[in-house]
């Protein structure tokens, strides 16, 4: 306050004060000096009080800024004037956020509880909102009928004698002024009308504090949507924007309490709530604030429990229902007892605990999609509580509004955003689904071209070794028939001919026969025929064939065996046939003056025996990429292509298909000698076999 409006404040006190007091009516010749002599001392204290009262209020104004303070610096000073036991502020008849109540109270007045002070207080808020002009006195209050009149309760009044006055500003209510002593007491005039003349001063005061606080709660909002909309745009999480918005809008409106309760439709296509009958719609609790402060602790109020993601049906809500059908516009709530009457249903949900709950707010969250511009959806509620009955200012209703709008927009933006998102990755997925087909579709292209490329290659070495190994014996075979054409020829040079042509046919013939039995193989038309033959009998004989095979060559076919004799149960033809394929592809590859070795062992199983052929030999040895495709048809290593080693590349796929053809396995491995260019080459053959060595 500056010093102008103080200096007009006071003076207007004075004029107040010399308009009220008896002196000024004995001067004016009103009153007989009789009663002038009889109350003179007492009159001129009073105005003596009341020009020190004044000035002290003015003090207290001007230097003063908090209005809480304010108010109970008055209140002590006026019950010091007027040497009560209580006295209490309230700034105005209707409980707002901005409404204010200041209890003071002598050292001699008794400590109360706890809930004798909530009581007190709520006894203070809930008078009379019907204003007099005059101060209303009670004598004492358990014999005086006014306090039923005004709904005060004997048993719970601070006092037991009353004074009490309504302040005015501008010719409107504003507060109230309550004074109050333990004992029965007879209000004087004076004494009323230097409660009239401190209610002057006392108006003007709740007029600063009340100004002050809605100075500062409108700050508060503005400071609040500030933050909200700061929130929003910087497109923080939805639960995020949700409680900072709940949370903000209590704090703003000053409430103990806030939920934001979302709905879920059973009914996806339900879009308005302008129908007959309510939707069957899930309620969920998705954002909550509460605060325990230390005035809830101090009035005895019950501390609320969380209730966040505890959800019910629209239909079991009596408060959430009227909402709905109340939407767009908000339900406020006064004072919970003047809304529930006989006739409507009591509110059972913790959510809406009558104790939590005298006065609040529902708002509802109503919001428009594109899809639907014509219809509104009630997206859910902003829900306010407050544990003291309150009146809602239209302003307060306004902020509520606009946060719900904000709340609304910001749902349906997020909503359509992760739509959008799970449409835009759903489609980002197919299209990347589709890439990695055709990915995969031209690898295996690739891969096939490839594979004929190879077939391609091997078909030409194959025709090229065919052709070399068809052509060679039918050439020897056609000069020999030409030579043997001359009939001059000698009779011994007649047997060196037909010896030739008789070789290079059985050539052919086998040949022929490879290819042949190796279709006949692979068809799995062939079922085996098994005999007990002598196995060491056999290789015996096929080592003396190649020892004098390999006399030119300095080679030497050596067996290890464990006995002399070991009988088997297999096929003699195949097995003859994988033996002599080995041992010759072996001679081919063996450098001069080494020694094959063909190792034979017995393996004994619970289930089944097994005779285990190794042929190994010392040459060139395998490369590991031909060693990978040493039993394909028509394939033959590059050793062998570039030394020209005969052969058509049948023989190793002939020996693994009879290998097959007998039940066994076959595998072949290659590995470097030290310090050597030349390797240890094995062929390993697995047989089953039936029947243990037996001794010669």
């Amino acid at each position: 306050m500056d010093a102008e409006s103080a200096s007009s404040f006071f003076n207007c006190f004075n004029n107040t004060v010399q308009r009220v007091s008896p002196v000024n009516s004995y001067l004016s010749g009103t009153i007989e000096p009789v009663v002038m002599q009889e109350h003179q001392s007492v009159l001129m204290q009073y105005s003596a009080q009341s020009a020190q009262l004044g000035q002290q209020i003015t003090q207290i104004i001007l230097t003063t800024q908090d209005p809480q303070l304010l108010l109970e610096r008055i209140a002590k000073a006026l019950g010091e004037i007027f040497q009560v036991d209580i006295c209490s502020i309230e700034t105005s008849l209707r409980p707002t956020a901005t409404n204010q109540i200041v209890f003071w109270c002598s050292k001699d007045y008794p400590v109360q509880t706890l809930d004798q002070q909530r009581q007190l207080l709520q006894q203070l808020t809930l008078t009379d909102y019907v204003p007099n002009a005059e101060p209303l006195a009670i004598e004492d209050c358990q014999t005086s009928n006014i306090c039923q009149a005004v709904g005060w309760s004997c048993d719970v009044l601070p006092a037991r004698a009353l004074l009490r006055i309504h302040t005015r500003s501008h010719f409107t209510v504003n507060g109230t002024i309550l004074l109050g002593r333990m004992q029965p007491h007879e209000w004087t005039n004076g004494e009323k009308e230097l409660l009239s003349a401190a209610a002057v001063s006392v108006a003007f005061a709740i007029s600063q504090a009340q100004m002050t606080r809605q100075v500062q709660a409108a700050a508060r909002h503005q400071a609040f949507l500030n933050q909200l909309s700061l929130a929003i745009r910087s497109g923080l999480d939805l639960e995020e924007i949700f409680q900072i918005a709940i949370a903000g809008t209590a704090q703003a409106l000053q409430v103990n309490r806030g939920f934001l309760l979302l709905l879920k439709y059973t009914d996806p296509l339900y879009k308005s709530h302008s129908s007959d009958h309510l939707p069957k719609t899930r309620v969920t609790v998705t954002s909550e604030w509460f605060e325990a402060t230390a005035s809830q602790s101090t009035l005895g109020t019950k501390v609320p429990k969380a209730l966040l993601n505890q959800s019910f049906w629209l239909s079991e809500s009596w408060l959430c229902q009227q909402a709905f059908t109340n939407a767009p516009e908000p339900l406020a709530i006064t004072d919970e007892r003047e809304l529930f009457t006989a006739d409507l249903p009591l509110e059972d949900l913790s959510i809406f605990d009558r104790e939590m709950m005298p006065a609040g707010i529902i708002v509802p969250l109503v919001g428009t999609y594109r899809n639907a511009p014509c219809a509104a959806t009630v997206l859910g509620f902003l829900v306010l509580q407050h544990s003291q009955p309150r009146w809602w200012h239209p302003e307060e209703l306004e902020l509520v509004k606009w946060v719900s709008t904000q709340v609304s927009a910001t749902a349906i933006q997020q909503q359509t955003l992760q739509q959008v998102q799970s449409l835009v990755e759903e489609r980002t997925a197919q299209l990347q689904q589709s890439l990695d087909v055709q990915a995969k579709l031209y690898e295996k292209t690739r891969q096939q071209i490839d594979q004929l490329q190879q077939l391609n290659q091997l078909k030409e070495e194959f025709m090229s070794s065919m052709s070399h190994e068809l052509r060679t014996p039918l050439t020897t075979m056609s000069l020999a028939i030409r030579m043997l054409r001359h009939s001059e020829l000698p009779l011994d040079r007649r047997d060196k001919y037909l010896q030739i042509l008789e070789q290079e046919c059985n050539r052919e013939i086998d040949l022929i026969e490879d290819l042949l039995s190796l279709q006949w193989l692979e068809s799995d038309q062939c079922q085996i025929s098994l005999q007990k033959i002598d196995l060491m009998l056999l290789i015996e004989k096929l080592a003396q064939t190649f020892n004098e095979k390999w006399a030119d060559k300095r080679l030497t076919l050596r067996v290890n065996a464990p006995v002399p004799s070991l009988i088997i149960n297999t096929e003699p033809d195949s097995l003859k046939r994988i033996l002599l394929e080995l041992v010759t592809n072996a001679g081919k590859y063996s450098d001069p003056d080494t020694t094959v070795h063909l190792e034979v062992t017995q393996q004994v199983q619970q289930s089944v025996n097994q005779i285990v052929l190794t042929l190994t030999n010392t040459g060139p040895g395998i490369s590991p990429t031909d060693l990978e495709h040493i039993f394909d048809k028509f394939r033959r290593g590059r050793g062998a292509t570039a030394n020209a080693v005969q052969g058509t590349g049948l023989g190793l796929a002939l020996v693994k298909c009879l290998v097959q053809h007998l039940n066994g396995t076959i595998e072949a491995s290659s590995h470097p000698i030290d310090d050597s260019q030349t390797a240890l080459t094995s062929f390993t053959i697995t047989l089953p076999s039936f029947h243990r060595h037996t001794k010669i």
